[in-house]
């Protein structure tokens, strides 16, 4: 039986994937030692997902395993060897501010982590794929630079600008400023890129808008439109950090990403990438989300605004996907921002 391998595995993007690769009948070995809940504390906490993992899935295996620990990681490549025909690298620090508290544990799990895989993904199975997560943010603010017009409740770009569409691949990283947390996305991504091209390995780095789904545990530093659906839900009340609530996101559902993943495992390509995410199909405000969410709450919502952005925080960001369209003219996706949010309202109205 074939195996993947998913870090990250309990995460919003990871189980996703172990979900759809078990069923495809595939031996997926999933690394995850909930670091999210150190990071997020209890609402970021996945034993919940992991639980519901080994419930649900025999050909599942669950490694409560630290990515930056090389040897142990090790020992998992070297036991299932040439098996691996994926290796799904979904693991990240993915907070602005933690980053900001703690650039060295963030460059650690983002960064040279990845480094670690991508030496025995090629020493162990280099006839394999490799698929990494890496971020819009690897753009630093270079998106913030762009002729705005600003509407009620949302920035956009006039349907004339070229870039109406969205942010494609050739869009510049440099001369910006990035968050720490970008510094170290960026660094995994070229990486990722360059053990492609240089080492002729097949490997493919999807940077992606905001991903969204059910099985997020989001929190307040990370998993914006799960957490803002929740926030409303429980506590009637959202705080909005900048550009007064008229920022706008692309997003994703986890099921169309992983739907990517499919059409790549498939085709690979050496040393590609790809931007990816809701595109003109899926995006909102955060002005527009609490919208949403409101029809389907009757009670009023309180809303408090902070002046001050996050640093290297995109007043608009929207994903050109054409590259890999073009590329993989199968893929389809099927959720947009409204179906996201009713999908996450019904959810979290049943655990309640």
């Amino acid at each position: 039986m074939s195996v993947i391998i998913i870090t990250g595995s309990c995460g919003l993007v990871g189980s996703e994937a172990v979900n759809f690769f078990c069923n495809k009948g595939f031996e997926v070995v999933g690394i995850d030692n909930n670091t999210r809940k150190i990071l997020f504390g209890k609402d970021g906490d996945t034993n919940w997902v992991k639980k519901k993992l080994k419930t649900n899935f025999k050909n599942y295996k669950h490694f409560h395993t630290d990515i930056r620990n090389k040897k142990k990681i090790e020992k998992i490549f070297k036991f299932f060897r040439k098996n691996i025909s994926l290796i799904l690298h979904c693991a990240a620090q993915p907070s602005h501010d933690w980053a900001y508290k703690n650039p060295r544990l963030d460059f650690e799990i983002n960064a040279l982590s990845t480094l670690n895989l991508l030496e025995l993904f090629k020493k162990y199975s280099p006839s394999s794929k490799f698929i990494h997560m890496s971020t819009n943010k690897v753009y630093g603010d270079n998106p913030n630079k762009l002729s705005f017009i600003e509407k009620k409740n949302r920035i956009d770009l006039n349907k004339k600008n070229k870039l109406f569409k969205g942010i494609d691949e050739t869009f510049s990283l440099d001369r910006s400023t990035h968050s720490l947390f970008g510094v170290s996305k960026t660094y995994s991504d070229l990486l990722v890129q360059e053990f492609g091209n240089n080492f002729g390995i097949k490997t493919v780095t999807f940077r992606a808008g905001c991903i969204t789904g059910p099985s997020h545990s989001s929190a307040k530093l990370h998993g914006f439109l799960s957490f803002l659906v929740k926030n409303l839900i429980q506590k009637k009340k959202y705080q909005i950090i900048g550009y007064h609530g008229k920022q706008v996101r692309d997003n994703i559902h986890a099921h169309d990403l992983v739907s990517c993943f499919w059409e790549y495992y498939k085709k690979p390509t050496i040393g590609e990438v790809y931007n990816i995410g809701g595109g003109r199909f899926s995006n909102c405000s955060i002005l527009e989300a609490i919208s949403l969410v409101q029809k389907k709450i009757n009670k009023k919502i309180k809303i408090e605004y902070f002046n001050t952005p996050r640093r290297g925080d995109h007043k608009w960001y929207i994903s050109n996907c054409d590259k890999f369209r073009k590329h993989y003219p199968k893929w389809k996706q099927k959720y947009n921002t409204e179906k996201i949010i009713f999908e996450l309202y019904d959810n979290y109205c049943q655990l309640r």
